[in-house]
């Protein structure tokens, strides 16, 4: 049987009724990573044992009659910068080269009450920091589209184990973009929710003002059910919202008649790839057909989205990277001769080029004297950005847009261009910044064959509103239903 043509939803109603178990799914799904990922390189770490283990256990109480979510038995796989119990969790880096926590990250456990399999750990750019999954210090994670090209990042692994077929969905984190860019790069589906409605808690920082944690999967109802899972308040993160888990049960309706749309008209010029273009404005087009009100409107604030979110991103990195120091964990350099030492060159050798840059351009900015010129006027603007959304959405029920500028690029092609490769989260660092939710979803294919997303972002606490959207959207179409080579080849 193919089960690379079902949602994870589709595969979980499967077990329920005994048409398939959760132990042949999951070796399924091994089978697929063992024949792809060596192209593919999605994964640092698989649990196989641990993942059959988990599915023979859930096979047991599914049998038994326990009642479990949906997804139950269903297998899946995280990001390596959250943490799993006695698993490899490095974040891409040398530095955590042989971290196992001893605990979980709270989604994970609430994944695993769900009865979740998990099956390893999917490659990332060092810390989160990037935007191609090339700064891993366990190498480039490639685009199963094109394995010449990269998967976005730095979720890039998330993504790409979705689109090969080697997991049915994914966990990823988002700190400027870090889900959405490489869904659209990778023909998949994410979300990333309002700040603090996931819990951070086994979260390794990169921005903690900036991070969450979201679903990656094939369409978005299979995102939405994830977060529904994972989201919910945590008294174990302070940043945790007071807010019951989400329920989008009243969302999967084809009816959007009424809804208002606005398209920011700055974002769709100068800059904007017509591979891209193309394709978000018939997106546009399509939901307009399915009843949705759609207006343009000029949102310039978000002009200074890159500079005030590098500014602010590296601050909180190069206070956040300050506790690896070659003392409590990770690498260490074994060559010292004094203490200082050892922490110069444990941090030399353990951070890669990307995180040592982020670093000092944090440590400038919040140096006596430039504070005020850098740091404190970013936190200014910042405010702005939010005050623009504000308005935004007192007259529009969401907003789309383009989810990148470029469809996916060659690797190596912008890794010797730093600046090149931020201007690449122009249209999504804002989200974050704003701390509002944002989806993206496949609306179509570069000239090149690529995938595009196009992405919808709505106020803080309307994920319904965008998943509904998305989901009508999804119903009218079939860019989420495409396959690639490899989630193709990978047959039970």
């Amino acid at each position: 049987m193919d089960f690379n043509t079902k949602t994870a939803l589709e595969l979980g109603q499967m077990i329920k009724n005994k048409e398939i178990s959760s132990p042949e799914l999951t070796q399924a799904m091994l089978d697929n990573i063992e024949s792809n990922d060596k192209d593919i390189n999605a994964y640092i770490t698989v649990d196989k044992e641990g993942a059959l283990a988990r599915a023979e256990e859930i096979q047991a109480a599914i049998d038994a009659g326990e009642e479990l979510s949906p997804l139950a038995g269903v297998p899946m796989a995280v990001k390596d910068n959250i943490c799993t119990k006695d698993t490899l969790t490095s974040c891409g880096s040398k530095m955590l080269y042989n971290f196992k926590p001893p605990y979980n990250a709270t989604v994970v456990d609430r994944l695993k009450d769900a009865g979740a399999v998990v099956l390893g750990k999917l490659n990332m750019d060092e810390f989160a920091m990037g935007g191609s999954t090339e700064t891993s210090y366990f190498g480039a994670t490639k685009n199963p589209w094109d394995i010449e090209r990269v998967p976005g990042g730095s979720s890039g692994g998330s993504a790409a184990s979705v689109a090969a077929g080697e997991c049915t969905y994914a966990l990823g984190s988002d700190t400027g973009g870090s889900i959405r860019q490489p869904c659209s790069f990778c023909g998949v589906s994410g979300i990333k929710p309002t700040y603090g409605t996931v819990s951070r808690y086994g979260l390794v920082a990169f921005a903690s003002s900036l991070d969450q944690i979201g679903p990656v999967g094939r369409d978005i109802k299979d995102c939405a059910q994830v977060l529904s899972i994972i989201s919910g308040h945590d008294a174990k993160d302070s940043t945790s919202i007071k807010r019951d888990a989400l329920d989008f049960s009243d969302c999967f309706t084809k009816d959007i008649k009424g809804m208002k749309i606005g398209v920011p008209v700055n974002y769709f010029g100068e800059g904007l790839d017509e591979d891209v273009k193309k394709p978000v404005l018939e997106a546009i087009n399509t939901l307009k057909g399915l009843g949705a009100e759609v207006e343009e409107f000029e949102m310039k604030i978000t002009d200074y989205a890159i500079p005030t979110y590098y500014v602010l991103a590296c601050a909180e990195a190069s206070s956040n990277l300050s506790r690896y120091d070659g003392i409590k964990y990770g690498y260490r350099r074994k060559d010292c001769e004094n203490l200082l030492d050892v922490y110069y060159t444990s941090r030399s050798d353990g951070f890669g080029m990307e995180v040592k840059r982020r670093i000092m351009l944090g440590s400038f900015v919040l140096s006596s004297g430039y504070y005020d010129a850098y740091y404190n006027k970013a936190l200014k603007v910042r405010r702005l950005i939010k005050d623009s959304f504000d308005s935004a959405f007192s007259k529009y029920d969401m907003i789309i847009s383009p989810v990148a500028p470029t469809v996916a690029y060659k690797i190596g092609e912008n890794s010797s261009d730093p600046l090149k490769m931020y201007l690449g989260d122009v249209y999504t660092v804002s989200i974050n910044l704003a701390g509002i939710p944002g989806v993206s979803v496949p609306c179509g294919f570069g000239a090149n064959g690529m995938p595009v997303g196009m992405q919808l972002i709505g106020n803080s606490f309307d994920e319904p509103k965008l998943v509904r959207a998305a989901y009508a959207f999804q119903q009218a179409t079939d860019f989420h239903l495409k396959q690639n080579k490899y989630s193709k080849g990978g047959k039970a």
